[in-house]
């Protein structure tokens, strides 16, 4: 079992807490540079590490930073322990750097006990790009910042990435529904917002979402997804390289649009819009932009070239 990281702890972090973390006898190991923690996080794969604010060569909220941005480790819990004299708003900088979670001193032994447990306890995630439909909870369908499509990275049990072409602001709770198309099933979950996911990549804004409330078929739904364990997409959606798939291109100053052909689900019809630049493109290798939805294979096609029209 790969061992337990800790790096940035004061003497009592070592003294008192670090034995804490060894729940069902995991090992614990120190390490003493935010550079040697993160060589080993690739190379051992640690389910978990601890830091402390005591990081010699980066600043703590860095260290998130780098952990989370790299493929091999961002799927790692991240459990920071701040000293009772950090500024009051250290939590929410650390959350939003992607700590999954922040105990300040003092702390009770039972909570960190109960946080461990969720940490340590993170299911497999599996990459998943699947269109995603979501509304803020509370926002009118029309409102045009509460209500989105979106395209999710990864999946797992407790929550999923979620990349997003709307800002969602503050920490709000939102209403996901998505497909899986080769299941022939709809999935609702009810989910908060707990991160800004800086590895998505433009044109979208990353979140993490922790899911709050999941139906017991949506949550068999995810369950046997993620058992299987392989990359997951809309069928018939065109992959990097490959033409077919393309149902047009519409070319809009530097940029070349890529309108997917359509795929049918329960409410009506999904197509995905790719963009690339227009020097050097070539057909399947454009990125994922957008995804529309309309009531019949021409109405979302139609809907798919009245958005790209509107781009500049």
């Amino acid at each position: 079992m790969p061992p337990i990281l800790v790096a940035g702890l004061d003497r009592r972090g070592l003294l008192f807490e670090a034995p804490m973390l060894q729940r069902n006898g995991e090992e614990v190991e120190e390490r003493g540079s935010a550079r040697e923690l993160l060589d080993d996080l690739t190379r051992l794969g640690s389910r978990l590490v601890v830091l402390g604010p005591r990081i010699p060569d980066l600043v703590l909220p860095e260290t998130i930073r780098r952990i989370r941005s790299l493929a091999l480790t961002r799927s790692t819990s991240v459990l920071a322990l701040l000293p009772a004299g950090e500024p009051s708003d250290s939590e929410d900088e650390l959350v939003r750097f992607g700590a999954n979670g922040v105990l300040r001193r003092p702390f009770e032994r039972e909570k960190l006990e109960a946080l461990l447990a969720k940490l340590l306890s993170v299911p497999r995630r599996v990459e998943a790009r699947i269109p995603v439909q979501g509304q803020v909870v509370g926002t009118p369908r029309a409102n045009a910042g509460g209500h989105f499509y979106g395209l999710s990275r990864n999946l797992s049990l407790n929550g999923m990435l979620l990349a997003s072409p709307v800002r969602l602001a503050g920490a709000p709770d939102l209403d996901l529904e998505f497909h899986i198309a080769e299941q022939g099933r709809r999935v609702r979950v009810l989910g908060r917002v707990v991160r800004e996911a800086g590895e998505v990549g433009w044109p979208y804004i990353g979140y993490g979402v922790e899911f709050l409330f999941v139906p017991p078929d949506s949550m068999d739904a995810i369950l046997s997804l993620v058992r299987k364990g392989s990359v997951t997409s809309l069928e018939a959606l065109g992959r990097a390289g490959e033409a077919a798939g393309i149902h047009s291109t519409i070319r809009r100053g530097l940029w070349i649009y890529e309108i997917v052909d359509p795929v049918p689900y329960d409410a009506g019809w999904l197509a995905e819009i790719r963009r690339g630049p227009r020097e050097g493109w070539r057909p399947g290798e454009a990125g994922p932009y957008y995804v529309v939805e309309g009531a019949s294979r021409e109405g979302v096609l139609r809907e798919a070239r009245n958005f790209v029209t509107r781009q500049i």
